[in-house]
């Protein structure tokens, strides 16, 4: 089962993040987590902020919508999306 959760706010989603990668995609599901390749490197919040706005870019909200809050230097990190709603994070993944 993914660990994507609602929150007050909106939804969290944990990820594992693979830098460097040769273009920027949604990669399905590995184990738990949201798999995301995006070409940055893992520099600078450069990886952080190309996730960020893949992530607005799927799921359809707004760049500043998307946050990292946890696991800044870490492959693995959490994600928060504000102003949607779970349902909706599923429909855009193609989640059951």
């Amino acid at each position: 089962m993914p660990e994507i959760h609602q929150t007050k706010h909106g939804v969290t989603i944990a990820i594992k993040v693979v830098p460097n990668a040769s273009k920027d995609q949604v990669a399905g599901f590995l184990d738990d987590r949201l798999k995301i390749r995006v070409s940055a490197p893992p520099e600078s919040g450069k990886a952080n902020k190309a996730v960020c706005t893949l992530l607005a870019l799927v799921l359809d909200v707004p760049n500043k919508d998307v946050l990292v809050i946890a696991g800044h230097t870490n492959p693995m990190k959490t994600v928060v999306v504000n102003g949607i709603s779970l349902g909706a994070v599923l429909r855009c993944l193609n989640t059951p």
